[in-house]
């Protein structure tokens, strides 16, 4: 193995980020025997809502990854005497005040940002500000060397930052083997599995997955009324759905996010009256923006089994107590990017896990086999 270190190794967390850097920590102290590599920044808030971060450590000539979960709005602070939950905008500040704290002494910054901020601003429409596009050069003019982001909503926005370092990393992996340990009697073929994409965006994430699970994908086209803006997008008049016959079959909705999660369930109750037997959603990020009652009664009618989403944000406390909800676990993923990285080498297998996803669904069915066999 490549011992060449980038730097000594440093691991940032923004506020509200405490136990998932904690988890990361644990598996880069236990792969090198050595203690915590966490550095944490004193995030200063003044009364009026202005701040400052002060580092009290060294960082010189350091390799830092900085773990930026924006959309933790658990996060809260004092302004004017009243506690206020923290927004994007303003995790995005804080991440701007670390690295101008560490003044440009380190000898490599990554950010580390799952959901990538203003991932879904990406394109202009009219008169409009380009807000992703922006971030990223400004984040590239601070010094910033690389950005990791997770099933970013449209990875096209890489091309506002052509010469800098940019990976989207799938979560398909960490999915699959979530999925296969929590529905026992999947069956994994054409006749009884289908992917299913919630729109045309999707597609490409939904391909990906179908390809690897080797069972045919569906989609739906979402027909928008284009005359009238309601919080900030168009609404959907209708899904129509495009592709083979699902009665019978067991589905898997794939999405990058959901937020108020108001398409997701329309989509599971038109592919339940069209005869579909279990449905699964996974997404990468659960916003849940609208809360839970909805999916609570989606679960209640039978119109969803079971809904999986990664912790790589922040995720309100009740969904732990959900029957219906599943939480995938991506610390150990983000720590290999970080232990790999930091030693220089390179990242090309654990960008493309299809290796893994075969050997993975070879065991399972492995062991399915065996257990018919035993019964």
């Amino acid at each position: 193995m490549n011992e060449h270190l980038v730097g000594d190794l440093s691991v940032i967390g923004l506020k509200g980020s405490e136990q998932f850097i904690a988890k990361v920590d644990a598996y880069l102290r236990e792969w090198r025997g050595e203690d915590s590599f966490i550095i944490t920044p004193e995030l200063v808030r003044f009364a009026t809502g202005e701040g400052k971060c002060v580092l009290h450590q060294s960082v010189r000539g350091h390799d830092i990854y900085i773990i930026a979960d924006v959309f933790n709005w658990g996060a809260t602070y004092k302004m004017y005497g009243r506690e206020v939950n923290m927004c994007p905008d303003e995790h995005f500040a804080d991440l701007k005040r670390i690295i101008g704290a560490i003044m440009g002494k380190a000898r490599r910054v990554t950010v580390i940002m799952p959901m990538l901020y203003e991932g879904r601003q990406d394109r202009r429409t009219l008169r409009e500000s380009l807000d992703c596009s922006m971030m990223l050069k400004e984040l590239v003019a601070m010094g910033v060397s690389n950005i990791l982001t997770f099933d970013v909503h449209d990875s096209r926005v890489q091309n506002a930052i052509p010469n800098t370092g940019f990976d989207n990393i799938r979560t398909t992996y960490q999915m699959i083997k979530a999925l296969l340990r929590n529905a026992k009697d999947l069956e994994l073929d054409k006749d009884h599995l289908m992917v299913i994409s919630p729109d045309e965006g999707g597609i490409s994430r939904c391909m990906y997955l179908a390809t690897m699970l080797k069972v045919e994908l569906g989609t739906f086209y979402k027909r928008r009324d284009y005359s009238t803006v309601v919080d900030g997008k168009n609404p959907i008049v209708e899904h129509k759905f495009l592709g083979s016959d699902v009665h019978g079959h067991d589905l898997v909705i794939v999405d990058d996010m959901i937020a108020s999660g108001q398409s997701v369930l329309e989509i599971a109750d038109q592919l339940k009256q069209m005869g579909a037997r279990k449905i699964y959603v996974y997404t990468s990020f659960g916003l849940f923006t609208n809360g839970l009652d909805k999916f609570d009664e989606a679960y209640r009618i039978g119109n969803i089994d079971k809904v999986f989403t990664t912790n790589l944000i922040y995720r309100m406390p009740e969904l732990a107590q959900r029957e219906w909800y599943v939480e995938v676990d991506l610390t150990k993923y983000i720590a290999l990017f970080i232990d790999t990285l930091n030693r220089d080498e390179t990242i090309s297998q654990l960008l493309d896990p299809a290796d893994r996803i075969n050997n993975f669904i070879s065991r399972w069915e492995e062991e399915k086999r065996q257990q018919k066999l035993i019964g």
